[in-house]
């Protein structure tokens, strides 16, 4: 199963985070099928940087977001929120 969750880049106390799709049983750090956006939490402004084409194609064949994932993606308005 493939899924959507960040990679960690960045100097310490200074996190960026990458927006991968990588195999899940594969490491953190491992190599990546594709670099799909970046996340600077600590930035004021261009928090959150995603090729939303490929990040479409990736859940149209059935990549699945990690939470922290998803929820960022949410706030971005580029993940559907599930209404229940």
């Amino acid at each position: 199963m493939v899924r959507i969750r960040f990679q960690k880049v960045g100097r310490p106390h200074t996190p960026h985070f990458r927006l991968v799709v990588i195999d899940r049983r594969k490491s953190r750090d491992a190599a990546c099928l594709e670099v799909l956006g970046h996340y600077h939490p600590q930035n004021t402004s261009d928090k959150i940087t995603i090729d939303s084409d490929r990040l479409r194609y990736w859940l149209s064949t059935g990549a699945q977001p990690t939470g922290s994932a998803s929820t960022v993606l949410k706030k971005a308005g580029l993940l559907a929120t599930s209404e229940s």
